[in-house]
């Protein structure tokens, strides 16, 4: 009896053992969960509302800031944003990939608290230095991925953009060819691309072309203007009338194909107009101005959050459209409809 006492009594201590052991680990279970809800919704480091002038930030770019195209604008962007809000904002021109790391850190060790990249390819640089510094925030713009506390990305809907290009250049075309060429492909820069050929595919079809043809094609460069050129040449020659260009440099190449070619240009996320009325014939130019003040308000808010994009387009005014008087007003009325929201 005593012996089946002991043996009852060694029972029932395991049983509470078991149950005191899962028990616990719900509880870790349960704090790790809260913990990971607490690390996605937290917001910066700063987090909360801080004077304009306390805070020093800076821009890194990717290019010179006369490409007339991406740099172009986010240069523009900066400017007007520092006037506007009274910020120190500075820039860092022509910050390649591969110096990246060394840049983002060199101003994070100089006390700078808001450091934003513009362009997708700063997203694995960012990433990769971004734990080294958890008191300095990081924006990747035209950022489709955010990863770390400390780490948020706001984007321009490029494809709600590419859609009014499309409007414009499905109803303009005179062969139903058109050429699409761009800097490097990408996840978002495909978006895009694929939004602006289905769209001109379609309203080619509308207008009664049987088969609407679309070359694409990437330099694999943001700087090479003849490289450019070559592709422009060999889109024309096979009866592309209108190219639709997001390459930086690289599209003041294929502007002077299509100059000496007659063909016609739809520029984008800068007014490119202005490099020849007679050839770029409309651009949708993004608002980088809106962009900055939209971005660098909700910073000095504390409303933006880490491990978290943001997305701004139409319903944000972020895209202007341009025409030359090649446009006719029928058209620019299809545009404003489309960015009634």
């Amino acid at each position: 009896m005593k012996k089946s006492g002991r043996k009852e009594e060694t029972i029932h201590s395991r049983l509470r053992s078991c149950r005191a052991h899962k028990n616990f680990i719900r509880w870790v279970v349960l704090g790790v969960f809260l913990l990971c809800a607490v690390c996605i919704v937290y917001p910066f480091s700063p987090r909360n509302e801080q004077p304009a002038g306390s805070v020093k930030m800076v821009v890194l770019l990717p290019g010179e800031i006369d490409d007339q195209s991406w740099n172009t604008g986010n240069y523009k962007g900066i400017m007007e944003c520092r006037k506007a809000l009274d910020v120190e904002l500075r820039y860092e021109k022509n910050v390649s990939e591969a110096d990246s790391e060394a840049m983002l850190r060199w101003y994070a060790d100089k006390g700078y608290q808001f450091i934003l990249a513009a362009g997708t390819q700063f997203e694995e640089p960012v990433s990769a230095v971004a734990d080294e510094y958890p008191e300095v925030d990081f924006c990747i713009i035209n950022g489709r991925e955010s990863s770390g506390m400390n780490v948020c990305g706001v984007y321009p809907k490029e494809d709600e953009a590419s859609h009014l290009a499309a409007v414009i250049a499905g109803n303009l075309t005179k062969s139903g060819t058109f050429g699409i060429i761009a800097g490097y492909p990408s996840e978002p820069m495909e978006e895009l691309l694929d939004q602006y050929e289905k769209d001109v595919r379609s309203i080619a079809k509308q207008r009664g072309f049987q088969k609407p043809e679309v070359f694409r094609a990437y330099a694999n460069s943001w700087e090479d203007v003849q490289m450019g050129k070559d592709i422009a040449d060999q889109m024309i020659a096979k009866g592309a009338d209108l190219l639709f260009i997001y390459a930086n440099k690289v599209g003041l190449g294929c502007i002077e194909s299509a100059k000496e070619n007659g063909a016609k240009v739809i520029g984008f996320s800068e007014n490119q107009n202005q490099l020849d009325s007679d050839t770029v014939v409309a651009s949708v130019e993004f608002d980088f101005g809106a962009i900055y003040k939209w971005t660098i308000s909700q910073y000095l808010a504390g409303d933006l959050k880490g491990n978290k994009t943001y997305g701004i387009g139409i319903k944000e005014h972020i895209f202007k459209p341009v025409y030359s008087d090649a446009v006719p007003e029928e058209i620019r009325k299809k545009i404003e409809e489309e960015m009634r929201v």
